[in-house]
């Protein structure tokens, strides 16, 4: 590893642990030469491929299911953690390299959505399965309440 003090090469790690809830690797470094201290984070490079509706595709982003995911939760009562924690399942769903479609993150939010606050399911079902009218609201808060 290379100082950003003095960039030789010459350095040792002094302590090493789990970070971002065990996703990352953080390691305290001194250099040999300067005797400057500084920390570094190693993450996986496991790139997801996310495959959109009209084929395109582009590296999965847990921002955009985050985005997603507060705008339905927007002036509801649900807890912070709840909200991590959905986009934690949605992140190992779709996170594990290769390729995962739009459906299928689609299908975990609305999974996790419904599972926490039906206002909320219906917000981002209203999107993701594109809704054009009151009659489509109605449909589902139908089915949502068959299946309860």
């Amino acid at each position: 590893m290379r100082c950003p003090f003095c960039t030789t090469e010459d350095t040792r790690v002094i302590d090493s642990r789990p970070a971002d809830e065990g996703r990352a690797i953080r390691r305290r470094r001194a250099c040999v030469t300067c005797g400057q201290r500084f920390t570094t984070f190693e993450h996986s490079a496991v790139v997801t491929t996310v495959v959109k509706r009209d084929g395109t595709r582009q590296p999965f982003d847990s921002a955009k299911v985050r985005a997603g995911v507060e705008r339905a939760f927007a002036d509801r009562p649900v807890a912070n953690e709840a909200v991590d924690d959905l986009v934690r399942r949605v992140e190992a769903h779709g996170g594990t390299g290769g390729e995962v479609s739009t459906d299928d993150i689609g299908r975990e939010v609305l999974a996790g959505l419904l599972a926490l606050d039906e206002v909320a399911y219906l917000r981002f079902a209203s999107v993701y399965k594109d809704f054009q009218g009151a009659g489509d609201f109605e449909r589902e808060v139908a089915a949502l309440e068959r299946d309860t």
